[in-house]
């Protein structure tokens, strides 16, 4: 049946089974045979546990649990197969720039194959082999290899982003709760729920506390569900399976703990969905501007060439096959000239690489596109408490009615005294309002202080400010003296109640309870109408509410935050006679918690306490880094106005005068005061979550990229809608960082601003080998089509003949964008940063890549590119405009050959010094010229495969060079630094008009 837990063969090994004995044997089979049958949510959860032999009080032990995770398998959904290497290779092919390329190879082919059926009769029939031909192809497929390769690694990269975006669950094992990744979790593991964490696999509920879970991703259910542990009286559909569990839904609100009956594909969603994880991957917005350039690219050569063509047929015509050849090669030429090959691969593997740098400096971002949002980002909103603050909550005071005191000692090591403001001695009725206050805290609580591994360490369970109550009490022994109270039911904080009630049995009171509370004062207080003063409880007075009061905006402006406490005697030891309570026709209790009103009424005020949360003392310098960057900081908080004005200005993201806007206030306000307002706000405090969605809103039809941080539950709408949505790695809840498009390993606002400047840094370094790449390849296309155009002044076309000659051959060219476009293209993508880069406004996402300015760039510096490369070639050709006359004596074929070397190796050499030049549109290449070691490594490869071409001899059959004596490297090289001369010249000048 459908709703079997797991296989009955799955605990066929049990590690306290012994073959021997009959007896325990027979329990196994029994336990089997229940398994086999039985509905989890029919069946008494007793009942489950004893199937999958499990005690629901300790937990599985490690050993069983691997026992059990290599029976049954990671705890995942099944995925599409990967891809096999072969067909990735293949993918390598599947570009239109390729596809111009094997059309040239084609056109060539067919060029050869003319040429030699119409050789004449005892004639060599030119080249023995189709060079041209063979070389594009080998090219192509060494240019294959590389993409696959460069595709291979940032597929690591991502394979390792992922892993550390793993989620992970807590789960009950060797009797202590742990929290491992979501694979590992096996059959008859005990879940730890709390609000905020994905359920991690389908289970058998043993027991909740105000639980609801949203299922809407399996049911279809807009509401979340209340879940209750009771046993089922029959069979019901899915969405009524109220004491049931299911992978992939998340909780909302409460507690609670289940037994885990299916694991991955065993699981409803599993069952659902065969292939849930293929999902493609979809182009990034760079990637497709760059598809779209070389696309454009390619269009406007095969333009040219038709055109350039059309013009040779009709003012020349073509007399013989020679003519369709050459007029074919030219048009091969020009194709591979426009093609800047192995493009969409490097832009993949920079991205992955600054992905990897902004791994290993905290901030993990899943996806490579969102690098491109991070560099415009103009305003960041953040949370106060561990983003801003180091999240070491600490109790330093507590106000009674009767006084006030001081704890000493900070952070989670509960080490510290309880002294007077004035250091004198506390009085005993104020040191008991203490004891009462602290034990109201520690028993409101879901915290947990827990001894580190090391000693002197201490570890945290729970909320840190709900951890420092635990720390106080322990300081001043509060939890000893009210240990004698066990909690029975509970009624959870939620972000939207801004309180927590629990009522507890008193063991030494005849099992009498007690209510005891906390939360924001001011929400607390309004439930009080008693205040216990020096060992008794009286009526609560306006007086005494004004002083209360006037304490919590006290201590808020010496930024504490305060914490209200409270507590009820209920003069009863049964939930159903407390006054006001709702019981069924059998005198049950439904839902403690929805019952709060009658609960949380007529409590007894005891005491406040003072907690501070320290600034991170790197954060000032990141909200001015951040400020002079353009990007404007934005703290959200639900502390008080006060504390979150005061933390503000001590971190300079508002004034000292400056005041924070409430929710309250938030919610009174139109669209437009809304949108006013926040261009004008940056602290924002008492808000809710859905305050957060709005303020993104707003910020974003301001035309802002703006990102959010969040961590609870309720703050993964705005953190999904926001342009960045940020989520924290400590704190943060799964479903949360699934909303999340980067991850803050240490919940640290100075990473996020850490990332920006690294977001900021790969996309120049994106454009600087855009700049490179694009205008090398603009030269290559002036220099062929200026060549054809001006071939009878430059001495390129031999007088003697007709039709076309192209300036350099289809093989030279295909060589260059093999050298230029892969190794320096790859070194300036991790060129470092420049000093000024958080000192620029942010880039707006409807900017273009490739600008005015830098198409200004690419043009002018392939104009240069072309005229020395020609310039080169004519030196060496007669009849043209600087001829050597030492090559006069040599044929106009073996001319051509050594004036093509020339050319080649001149614009080899003006592109490497392009590559030097195309660092930055305006700061001279002189500044931090030796400050990318990788670049040069790339210029050496180059230099040292451009002599194997010229100085190898099959080489020079294949490229149709020959070897250079001394003199012409000079040349070549001088020739070639005329490039970076240009540029330098035009840098000068723009700088001239920047300053204007």
């Amino acid at each position: 049946m459908d709703d079997r837990i797991i296989d009955p063969s799955a605990l066929s090994r049990e590690p306290h089974v012994e073959p021997e004995d009959a007896k325990e044997t027979q329990e196994v089979k029994a336990q089997q045979a229940l398994l086999n049958d039985v509905d989890p949510s029919l069946t008494d959860a007793d009942q489950v546990a004893q199937a999958l032999n499990v005690d629901p009080r300790t937990g599985l032990s490690s050993d069983e649990a691997t026992r059990r995770l290599d029976k049954f398998g990671p705890n995942e959904l099944a995925s599409a197969p990967p891809v096999p290497k072969w067909k990735k290779f293949l993918q390598q092919f599947q570009d239109p720039l390729v596809y111009l390329l094997l059309a040239a190879t084609a056109i060539s082919l067919v060029a050869w194959i003319i040429e030699k059926a119409n050789a004449a009769p005892g004639a060599e029939g030119g080249e023995a082999l189709p060079f041209d031909s063979i070389v594009i192809v080998l090219i192509l497929i060494v240019n294959a290899i590389l993409g696959y390769m460069q595709e291979a690694k940032a597929e690591e990269a991502v394979n390792a982003l992922s892993e550390m975006t793993a989620p992970t669950s807590n789960v009950l094992r060797n009797g202590r709760v742990e929290r491992i990744n979501t694979t590992d979790i096996v059959p008859g593991d005990i879940l730890v729920l709390g609000e905020g964490d994905t359920v991690p696999a389908d289970g058998r509920l043993l027991a909740a506390a105000s639980l609801r879970i949203a299922e809407a991703s399996l049911t279809g259910e807009s509401v979340p569900v209340s879940k209750k542990p009771a046993t089922l009286d029959s069979a019901k559909a899915l969405g009524d399976r109220a004491n049931m569990v299911f992978n992939g839904t998340s909780v909302t609100q409460g507690t609670g703990r289940a037994i885990v009956t299916g694991t991955g594909m065993n699981t409803q969603v599993g069952k659902i969905a065969d292939l849930l994880q293929s999902t493609e991957d979809e182009a990034t917005p760079l990637q497709k501007e760059m598809n779209h350039v070389s696309k454009i690219l390619g269009i406007a050569v095969c333009i040219i060439a038709v055109v350039v063509l059309l013009a040779l047929a009709v003012l020349e015509g073509f007399h013989s096959v020679h003519d369709v050849i050459d007029s074919l090669l030219l048009a091969v030429s020009l194709a591979v000239a426009a093609v800047p090959e192995g493009l969409a691969a490097i832009l993949t593997v920079v991205l992955a690489l600054g992905v990897q740098r902004m791994a290993a400096h905290h901030a993990i971002v899943k996806k490579l596109h969102s690098v491109e949002t991070l560099g415009s980002a103009s305003v960041i909103c953040s949370d106060k408490t561990g983003t801003l603050t180091r999240n070491e909550m600490t109790v330093e005071r507590v106000v009674v009615p009767s006084g006030e005191v001081e704890l000493t000692g900070t952070g989670y090591a509960p080490e510290g005294d309880m002294v007077s403001i004035d250091g004198s001695a506390v009085p005993e009725n104020v040191a008991n309002e203490v004891l009462a206050t602290l034990g109201a805290g520690t028993l409101a609580n879901d915290g947990e202080l827990r001894a580190g591994e090391k000693p002197g360490t201490w570890e945290i369970v729970g909320d840190p400010t709900e951890v420092s109550l635990v720390v106080a009490a322990r300081k001043t022994h509060a939890d000893k003296k009210f240990a004698h109270f066990d909690r029975v039911a509970e009624i959870p904080f939620t972000s939207e109640r801004k309180r927590m009630s629990v009522i507890t049995r008193n063991a030494t009171d005849a099992g009498k309870l007690t209510v005891f509370a906390k939360g924001a004062p001011d929400v607390l207080l309004s439930y009080c109408d008693r205040i216990y003063v020096n060992g008794a409880i009286r009526k609560l007075t306006e007086g005494d509410r004004q002083d209360i009061l006037d304490t919590v905006e006290r201590l808020s402006r010496e930024a504490y935050r305060t914490l209200g406490e409270a507590f009820r005697p209920l003069e009863t030891d049964s939930l159903a006679q407390i006054p006001g309570i709702r019981t069924n026709s059998a005198g049950e209790i439904s839902d403690i918690s929805e019952q709060a009103e009658a609960i949380e009424a007529h409590l007894v005020w005891c005491g406040m306490v003072g907690i501070i949360d320290p600034p991170r003392t790197e954060v000032r310098d990141a909200v001015a880094e951040a400020h002079r960057a353009g990007i404007r900081t934005v703290m959200i908080t639900g502390d008080h106005p006060l504390t979150a004005a005061r933390i503000a200005s001590d971190l300079g993201i508002i004034a000292k005068d400056g005041k924070a806007l409430t929710g309250d206030e938030l919610d009174a306000m139109d669209e437009a005061q809304l949108d006013k307002a926040t261009s004008e706000v940056s602290v924002y405090a008492r808000v809710a979550p859905e305050h957060k969605l709005k303020i993104v809103e707003s910020l974003q039809r301001q035309g802002n990229i703006a990102a959010m941080t969040g961590d609870g539950v309720n703050d993964a709408p705005a953190v999904k809608s926001a342009d960045i949505g940020v989520a924290m790695g400590i704190t943060g809840t799964e479903v949360t960082k699934q909303s999340a498009k980067m991850i803050l390993a240490d919940d640290n606002f100075s990473t996020i601003v850490a990332a920006v400047r690294e977001g900021r840094g790969i996309f120049d370094n994106i454009r600087k080998f855009l700049r490179y790449l694009l205008s090398s390849n603009v030269g290559e296309v002036f220099t062929v089509f200026f060549g054809v155009v001006f071939a009878g002044w430059l001495g390129i076309k031999n007088p003697e003949s007709v039709g076309v000659t192209v300036p350099l051959l289809a093989t030279q060219l295909l060589w260059i964008n093999l050298l230029t476009d892969a190794a320096p293209a790859l070194a300036m993508g991790v060129d470092p940063m420049t000093e000024d880069v958080m000192n620029r406004k942010p880039r707006k996402l409807t900017d273009r890549v490739i600008d005015g300015a830098m198409w200004g760039d690419i043009v002018y510096i392939g104009i240069i590119m072309a005229a020395v490369t020609l310039i080169g070639m004519d030196m060496h050709l007669t009849g043209g405009l600087f001829t050597d006359r030492s090559v006069d004596a040599m044929g106009h074929d073996a001319q051509m050959v050594e004036a093509r070397t020339m050319g080649f190796t001149i614009l080899v050499f003006a592109q490497l010094f392009n590559a030097i030049a195309s660092r930055s549109h305006l700061q001279s290449a002189f500044v931090g010229l030796f400050s990318n070691k990788w670049l040069w490594g790339a210029i050496g490869l180059s230099i040292v495969l451009q002599l194997l071409v010229i100085y190898v001899p099959f080489l020079n059959t294949a490229f149709g060079t020959t070897p250079l004596p001394p003199m012409a490297w000079l040349e070549c090289i001088g020739l070639a630094f005329f490039v970076l001369v240009a540029s330098e010249i035009r840098k000068i000048f723009l700088r001239m008009r920047a300053k204007k």
